[in-house]
C-alpha cells in the first residue's frame, strides 16, 4: 500500500471518528431520553413520604411551604440536572435533615424533580 493511500485511510478514520464524537455531544446537549414514566411515579411516591412536609411537590401546590422551595421550582432553576441533583442528595444541608439516600432511590426522585420542568 503506498504511503498516500495509508494517509488517505487515516483522513477518512479520523473524518468518520469526529463525525461520530460530535454525534454524540449533539445528542448528549439534546438531553437523555426522558425517564420512564415508572421511574416518576417511583419518585412521585418517595417526594409524597419524605419531602412534602417541607416542600410543595406538586405543581401549583399552595399551602405553608414559604421556607423550603417548591419542587416545581427546583424543576425550573437554569442549573438543575440529573447530575445537580444526585450531586445535591449526596450533600447535606444546614436546613435540611441528611437524608440516606440509595442511587436508586436518588434517580427516581431527580426523575420526578426534572418530570415537572416547564419548557
Amino acid at each position: 500500500m503506498s504511503h498516500s493511500a495509508r494517509i488517505s485511510i487515516g483522513i477518512v478514520i479520523l473524518i468518520a471518528l469526529s463525525v461520530l464524537f460530535l454525534f454524540s455531544v449533539v445528542h448528549t446537549a439534546a438531553g437523555a431520553p426522558r425517564p420512564q414514566s415508572g421511574a416518576i411515579a417511583a419518585g412521585h411516591r418517595l417526594a409524597q413520604a419524605w419531602c412534602q412536609s417541607c416542600h410543595a411537590i406538586e405543581p401549583h401546590m399552595a399551602g405553608f411551604f414559604d421556607e423550603a422551595p417548591s419542587f416545581q421550582s427546583i424543576a425550573d432553576r437554569k442549573g438543575t440536572t440529573a447530575l445537580s441533583l444526585k450531586v445535591f442528595w449526596r450533600t447535606s444541608h444546614r436546613n435540611m435533615p441528611n437524608l440516606v439516600i440509595s442511587p436508586e432511590q436518588a434517580e427516581v426522585l431527580s426523575a420526578y424533580i426534572l418530570s415537572l420542568k416547564r419548557d
